[in-house]
């Protein structure tokens, strides 16, 4: 039985120490006989335990692992079966779950926090393509296998269509999704809830509804207050965005699975991967030449795009020589593209200085004009939040309303001196919002930080 003191015997594998239990199973980590001796995690569920419906979980769960392979789910590599269990022999994850990771460390760095949501998403998207469902993620099933992450335990996991209902219950009451725990028709998104529960907890070290008592919880999740983040808390607009949306108790409104894999704090496009050294490379090789041919912004604009690419590059690579060397390249080319970034606001500077005489002449001609005048006073609050480096984000949001408005006065405005300087404005704003998006708010590493980021991942 699984839940006998002593390990099962299994003919080709010698099981040692248990490394948890459930209702159903046991997990055991073991080594296989024989000269290869490779480690393995077998899944021990004794039949005496099985009921109809659990039974049918399991079926479920060795047909979905038997089928799928991918980088951030484990592998079910065979299944066996005797008298009194049936026995599921899986890839072994040397470095525990997520939630014993995250209690070592209490919070991750957001920079952490999204390296790991990245690997999460990358599986969930494969699993979206194929119609499957998790209905179980919580981090003590997230298994870390050194720096990469792997779904596990898919016990509960359901081929699911986005147009299908489920009501069953399902998973851990703390990571479950509203409309599970309230026993209404459910679909696939209560995946979604569950990933802003295991980000929230990364970011902050606990759970949005983490209570003393089940009836507590349940009362909280029940509640129709909208989830707010701890007070003071200080993490990325695209994180607070992300986090918000993913824990929105109308899953109608929460957001939906395309728009969570395209996500900016997600950022999948940025993930480590076999081919983020080949992106990089690509690109460094373009910035150098627009660099030697003097054309700044553009070689600075390819060196940011390049160490975007770079950063996560030396996280995927394994090897000690080559990620020294990769840190070594990386260092040359962030203190490039910070002499770059210098340059070209030292090149920007006298243009704009020029544009400020015209945008004076033209607030002048626009004493009669309300709205036009409203929008160049946005236009001038956007410059000064820009200049004064405080706030990238929000002087964007200023640059993109205040455009919006000279659009549409431009539109309307006749012919004459006013509408040519309107329409130099408006040029000379896009430029700046275009140097803001591309070279200040692209954030430059310092070598340093590049150099020991990966350090986080070792566990």
């Amino acid at each position: 039985m699984a839940s006998s003191f002593a390990p099962p015997k299994l003919a080709d594998f010698i099981l040692t120490e248990r490394l948890g239990s459930g209702t159903y199973a046991t997990v055991y980590k073991a080594y296989r006989k024989g000269d290869s001796r490779e480690v393995v995690a077998v899944k021990v569920v004794g039949k005496k335990t099985l009921n109809k419906a659990s039974t049918e979980n399991l079926l479920t769960e060795i047909e979905i692992l038997k089928t799928v392979r991918h980088p951030h789910i484990v592998q079910l590599k065979d299944f066996q079966w005797d008298a009194e269990n049936i026995y599921l022999i899986l890839e072994w994850c040397s470095g525990g779950d997520l939630s014993r990771f995250i209690r070592s460390r209490r919070i991750l760095p957001e920079s952490v926090a999204r390296r790991f949501l990245q690997q999460i998403a990358c599986a969930l998207q494969f699993l979206h393509e194929r119609n499957i469902s998790h209905l179980d993620l919580k981090p003590q099933n997230i298994l870390l296998c050194g720096s990469a992450l792997k779904l596990a335990d898919f016990g509960f996991a359901q081929y699911m269509s986005p147009w299908d209902e489920q009501s069953a219950l399902r998973g851990s009451p703390l990571y479950m999704a509203p409309e599970m725990v309230c026993r209404r028709q459910y679909d696939s998104r209560v995946d979604l809830w569950s990933v802003g529960v295991i980000l929230y907890e990364a970011v902050f070290g606990r759970a949005p509804f983490a209570s003393r008592s089940y009836a507590e919880l349940e009362e909280k999740i029940r509640s129709n207050q909208p989830v707010e983040l701890p007070p003071g808390a200080r993490v990325s607009k695209d994180c607070r965005d992300l986090l918000l949306r993913l824990l929105e108790r109308n899953p109608d409104v929460r957001i939906t699975f395309a728009e969570f894999f395209a996500h900016p704090f997600v950022d999948m496009e940025h993930m480590p991967s076999a081919g983020s050294l080949v992106k990089a490379k690509e690109l460094v090789l373009q910035a150098v030449q627009k660099d030697q041919e003097g054309e700044r912004s553009a070689a600075l604009s390819l060196y940011c795009a390049a160490l975007e690419h770079f950063v996560p590059a030396i996280h995927y690579e394994t090897d000690r020589q080559r990620k020294d060397v990769l840190r070594q390249k990386v260092s040359q080319y962030a203190s490039r593209a910070e002499e770059l970034k210098a340059l070209v606001a030292s090149d920007n500077r006298l243009s704009f200085e020029e544009a400020r005489t015209s945008r004076d002449v033209l607030r002048e001609m626009s004493r009669d004009q309300p709205r036009l005048l409203a929008a160049l006073g946005m236009a001038s609050t956007a410059i000064a939040k820009e200049e004064s480096g405080l706030d990238d984000h929000e002087a964007l949001d200023m640059y993109q309303q205040c455009l919006g408005e000279l659009l549409l006065v431009l539109v309307a405005e006749p012919q004459g001196r006013r509408r040519e300087l309107l329409h130099d404005e408006i040029q000379s704003l896009m430029t700046r919002a275009e140097y803001l998006k591309k070279h200040v708010k692209v954030s430059i590493c310092p070598s340093a930080r590049i150099l020991g980021l990966d350090m986080h991942f070792q566990t």
